[in-house]
Order: C-alpha cells, then structure tokens, then sequence
C-alpha cells in the first residue's frame, strides 16, 4: 500500500527558536517501509497545506498518517483529514503520536467519520499491524492501541527493541530548514526512551509506563554516521541517567572519530551524580545543556514535583557552567503569578548569564496535574495548549497577565542580542550565511513579531470548533491511581535498563530525599 506521513505546521515557539526534524514520523515510516509498504512524507512546518494537497491528489495514496505529538495540532490535523477525505473518499486516515494517545476518542469524535483510527502508543509497534489489519479488510478495533469509531483495541505494545528503529531520513525533504538556536541544520536523534521519574506536569513516564530502555552503542553510531548535519539535537526527555550507558556511547563515538555539535536536555540531579559523562561529552562536542529548573523557590518545586532540592539545582547549574557549555534554563510562570512575582522572576533571569524560557503552566490529558489541577479550565480550544497560552484563570486580568510575561521574555532575549553581542552574533551569523542556512539568522528578527501581548489576547478571541474535553470535576475526582494514568502498562524494574544503583538513586529522589 501506498502510505502518506504527514507532521502538521509549527507553533508559536517552533517559529521563533527552533525548527525539529520530525524524528518520530521518520522512525514510523521506516517501520510501514520494512513491512513492505511505498512510503512518502511531508513536514508540514516547512512545507504548505497547499503543497499537501497536490501530493494527495498526485500521488493518490491508500493511507494518510498523521503524527501528533502535540494538542495544539489537532484542529489542523481533523481539519485536514476531512478535507483529504472528500478529495479521495476511499483513502484511509488515522492519527497517532503522544499527545493523540491521550485524547484517541476525542479525535476520532471531532473527525465525524473521516479519521478511521487513533493508534496509542509507539507507533513502530503499532503501525505494521494496523496496516496490515487494513490490508487484511478486518476489524481495526482489534488492531493492539487502536481506537476507532467502533471500539477500542487490545492495549498497545512496546517495540521489542530500540536497535530494530533507524529512520527513514531520506524520506524527508528540506533537510536544512531544520534548527535549534544556532545549530543550523540540526538533526535529532534518540539515545535512550522514557522517564522514569514522575514529575506531575509531564506525560513522558505515563506514555511510557515509567520504563527507560537504552539504545545500544553500535546502533547509535550507525545512525550518527546516517546525519550530514553538523548540530545534533539528543531527544532524550533525560539525558544520560545511566552512567555506563554514556560513557560506553562516548567511547563508541569517539573510537568512531564522529564529530558533531550536541544540544542535549538533562534534570540537575542527574548532572551532579553523572559529572564524569557530562565532561566527556562536553570533550565530544555537547555544546549546549537544557536545564528544567522549573521554579526558583522550594513551594514551587514541590507544586510539580521536581523532587530536586532548590540548592542542588543551583549547584547543577554552576557545575553546568564550569564545563564551559551554553545552558538553557527552563521555569514554568503559573497564572497565578502577579506583577511582584514577575519583577522578581525578571530580575533573577536577568542577572545570569544563561538564557532562560519561561513556559506557561498547562494541565494536559496524560499528566497527573490534568486530573489534580483543582481550577477550571478557561478555554478548551485545543490551539491554546501549547505552554505559551494560559488556558487556566490567571490572578491578574488576562492581558496583563500576558503583558508581564511577553515583557519578561522579550528583557531576557534583548540583554542576548544586544550590542555587548553583536560582534559573536555577526560572527555567527555570518559563518551560517556563508553556508547557505539562515533559519537561525532570521529567528533573531521574529521573536516581537510573533510574541506579542495582541496576538496571545487575539487566540483567545477565535472560535474554536474542536474543544478538548474536560478533565474531571473537582468534586468527582477520585484519588489518582498510576495505572490509570497509562498509555504502555508499567512493567517495574524490568522495564527500566539502569543498573541498581541508578534505580535506587531515582526512587531516593522519587521519594523527597537528598541524593
């Protein structure tokens, strides 16, 4: 069968900063290619809707896939589907990827017929059997994580083993508009899969059951040695928890002789406990860090879960800077901050010397806060949850609310492109131009254009004709039971590939303790 992957368009921050190869789309292509199958796919971030709908009509495919990772893109997704589906009435439509598994029902309602499945879970193990229970003209609702209009199937399952998933990078066209900051073009790659902490606001570890399975030495050489890029963005939710697992894939990648630019994301805890991994790597050409910090305080730590004592992230972050790397920190700005909580905020990213983002705090289905979060939703437009709307009541009048924290974001970004840097920035900049890549030259000019006080205020205005639906209310919420929370079923300490050690150090810090 013929089968389209189609990722859906960019979001805020996606037009702005960074620019990601749709990694999870090519390792499900390369999935539906070795069952047999012809496979094409579009990026929809760098390419038109309308450049979407001449490949249908063109090509004429069987099946559509569409991935969602993210809630904001299913207007867009059911949107097209519809649209796909009254060009071709025959074709076949189904939706997968993280965010998807959490709403399977929803979409499959807001498609009205067009979506014929939502398949859960890892879609490298879902994809073959759902494409050949099509193939096979049975019941799809018997397809493992598949969700349709009829029923719903068996729970999905695990890919049996990382080392099985290359992705099918040649699939993709315009290679070089991906980025992320000045790593231009920037591939991605996976290390490691899973998390096993637990923290509150994420959905990582109920996607994944709290497993963390690792990919082996060899397959990841074989993939570096697959990317033309220079810079290589590590997707791992955290980086390097298992010690031997990144010096043994140090080691690997210098033995190789591979030399690439890394931006990686880790927790403090794991930086300060991995010190060893982190210098070598920084030796291998980790050039930037992404810090979680979430919250400057200890009540803010505690609100979602981090479970890193606000002194160790602090000590994570001098560490971070002694190995002579860029660090990105990350806090989350609750709505119920006001102006002083702001001013304070302001003030304290200001005096370091990292760029810090700030993300809005968000409830989503998947994470333990959509179901503990006690206020209610003020908006249920699926476009506004994507971290830089507030879809929550805000202490302050919404616009200003907005106000503090555009202003915020806009001093933080300023006092790096100002006139101390613009002789690094031209440097850069230059050196890019020279090579053909401007994606990162142009996002210094985007931010006020598209971050701005008027356009969040004007989301809000939009009608929205698809709505997330509602969590529970607060009088009908029940104790949070973990299985519940699941897309892959939870297998222990089996499902975890860290060593006893690490498992012991991430139950301390699961548990509150100081490691």
């Amino acid at each position: 069968m013929k089968i389209l992957g189609v990722h859906p368009g960019p979001l805020m921050y996606t037009k702005i900063f960074l620019r990601l190869e749709p990694l999870g789309l090519e390792l499900v292509a390369a999935a539906a290619r070795e069952a047999g199958h012809e496979v094409q796919l579009i990026d929809l971030q760098v390419e038109n809707h309308k450049a979407f709908f001449r490949l249908i009509g063109s090509w004429r495919p069987d099946i559509v896939a569409f991935s969602c990772n993210y809630l904001a893109n299913i207007p867009e997704i059911i949107d097209l589907a519809k649209a796909a589906k009254a060009m071709l009435p025959g074709l076949r439509i189904c939706v997968g990827g993280h965010s998807a598994s959490f709403v399977a029902k929803a979409i499959i309602e807001h498609g009205e017929g067009a979506i014929d499945c939502v398949l859960r879970g890892e879609g490298e193990a879902g994809m073959p059997l759902l494409l050949a229970g099509i193939e096979a003209g049975g019941d799809l609702a018997k397809v493992p994580g598949a969700v349709t209009g009829s029923g719903e199937g068996p729970p999905p399952g695990f890919v049996h083993s990382l080392d099985t998933l290359l992705p099918a990078r040649d699939l993709l066209r315009h290679r070089r508009k991906y980025f992320l900051g000045v790593l231009d073009p920037c591939a991605s790659i996976e290390f490691s899969r899973g998390c096993p902490w637990d923290c509150s606001f994420c959905s990582a570890w109920t996607f994944y059951g709290r497993s963390y399975r690792l990919v082996s030495p060899e397959r990841v050489i074989e993939d570096l040695r697959s990317i033309r890029e220079p810079g290589v963005f590590i997707v791992d939710d955290v980086a390097f928890i298992h010690e031997s697992h990144g010096m043994e894939l140090g080691e690997a990648v210098a033995s190789a002789g591979i030399k690439k630019r890394y931006y990686l994301e880790t927790r403090g805890d794991v930086l300060l406990r991995n010190k060893k991994v982190f210098r070598f790597w920084k030796q291998l050409g980790v050039s930037y860090i992404f810090l979680g910090l979430e919250a400057l305080d200890e009540d803010g730590l505690k609100k979602y879960r981090k479970r890193v004592p606000l002194g160790r992230n602090f000590e994570a972050l001098e560490f971070a800077r002694s190995l002579g790397v860029h660090i990105a920190i990350n806090l989350i700005a609750d709505p119920d901050w006001d102006r002083e909580r702001f001013r304070v905020v302001r003030e304290w990213c200001l005096e370091q010397p990292e760029i810090v983002n700030i993300s809005v705090n968000t409830p989503y289905p998947g994470t333990e806060s959509w179901l503990t979060e006690e206020r209610r939703l003020q908006t249920r437009d699926y476009r506004l949850f994507d971290i830089q709307h507030s879809v929550l009541p805000t202490r302050l009048p919404l616009e200003e609310f907005y106000a503090e924290l555009v202003a915020t974001q806009r001093a933080i970004y300023r006092k790096h492109i100002d006139w101390r840097d613009i002789r690094g920035m031209a440097g850069i900049s230059t050196r890019l131009l020279l090579r053909g890549q401007t994606n990162f030259v142009k996002s210094l000019f985007k931010l006020n254009s598209v971050y701005r006080t008027d356009l969040l205020l004007a989301d809000h205005a939009r009608p929205a004709e698809y709505e997330i639906p509602l969590p529970p209310a607060a009088a009908e919420k029940q104790p949070v039971v973990g299985r519940a929370l699941y897309i892959h079923a939870p297998r222990g300490r089996a499902g975890r590939a860290i060593d006893a050690a690490t498992e012991r150090f991430v139950d301390e810090t699961r548990m509150g303790a100081t490691p």
